[in-house]
């Protein structure tokens, strides 16, 4: 099996690479980047072929998905905040760049998994998100994530394309970069608690995610393209419920030192409280483990006290 991953260098991307270059089944690994948001770095020691480009650059999206047998489509332009200042931008990274991954996936026969997001199911209060429920979503984020599941839906329907939307619930874990303004809130707190800074918390501190670590998304996402799984849009999380100041808790524990917290005004578009059913899921990859989130926070605050010099 020959396989493309868009946004190989990016933070899941490249932990998938790692995972799939291992894999006896799989040929060959190719990657799709602009470095945007992704780093080379990450990629460092990888087996895989790197086609510098844009998903939205017809040309290296023709060169990089030649031959392939599977595209997991990881490429995007991730954070509410950066939708909400710059929603146009958002819009053609996520929608218009998966319109276009699944139109040359067409063409070549290509099965397709991609990311979608929880974020879509915005101002549903239901808990726990179910892929059946209402979606409402509050962020032009939100909206292209949405978008970009359905189209996928749509060419299923249209072209018999073999797609797998799966929906990601606060993914976490080693190689995720802070350091930037879009950052996630685990990179941003352990890069704060390492440099001796206030984690700045957003709100009151009560919001709560369903954390997932990066080895179950790779874990499900290759189990997906090697045995050609579709479905509709899929949660990808374990029902979990952790509060961000539950979080401090666990980092100072690990820590063993109290941390300072800077509060900040609730951001414009987050959802206050997220948390998924798992039963789709579970029907199609019924020997995937959730990993327990202490341990996976001592393994990003070891990533990261090891790599925080790591430029772009």
């Amino acid at each position: 099996m020959k396989v493309l991953v868009t946004g190989g260098a990016g933070f899941i991307g490249s932990n998938l690479c790692r995972r799939l270059v291992s894999e006896s089944q799989v040929d060959d690994v190719r990657v799709l980047d602009d470095f945007s948001t992704g780093y080379r770095d990450n990629l460092k020691g990888v087996e895989v072929e790197v086609v510098e480009g844009s998903i939205l650059n017809d040309r290296a999206l023709l060169r990089a998905a030649k031959d392939r047998d599977a595209i997991v489509h990881l490429a995007a332009l991730g954070s509410v905040p950066r939708s909400v200042a710059d929603p146009l931008g958002s819009h053609d990274a996520n929608a218009t760049g998966t319109l276009k991954v699944l139109h040359t996936a067409r063409n070549r026969g290509a099965h397709v998994v991609l990311a979608s997001s929880s974020s879509v199911y915005g101002a549903n209060p239901s808990l726990p998100k179910s892929e059946d429920m209402l979606c409402m979503p509050m962020s032009p984020y939100a909206v292209s994530k949405l978008a970009a599941e359905q189209y996928a839906m749509a060419f299923a329907n249209c072209y018999d394309l073999p797609v797998l939307p799966f929906r990601f619930f606060n993914v976490y874990g080693p190689r995720q970069m802070a350091g930037h303004a879009y950052a996630a809130v685990v990179p941003a707190f352990v890069s704060a608690a390492l440099t001796g800074l206030p984690l700045p918390v957003n709100g009151d501190g009560e919001q709560s995610r369903d954390f997932t670590f990066v080895d179950t998304v790779t874990e499900v996402l290759s189990n997906a393209i090697l045995n050609r799984v579709t479905a509709g849009p899929t949660n990808l999380a374990f029902g979990t419920r952790t509060s961000l100041n539950t979080m401090i808790a666990l980092l100072e524990d690990i820590l063993g030192h109290p941390l300072a917290v800077e509060r900040r005004a609730a951001r414009e578009g987050d959802v206050k409280h997220s948390q998924a059913a798992n039963d789709l899921l579970r029907a199609n990859f019924p020997s995937v483990e959730a990993y327990p989130l202490r341990e996976g926070l001592e393994r990003s605050v070891q990533w990261m006290s090891e790599h925080r010099a790591v430029a772009k």
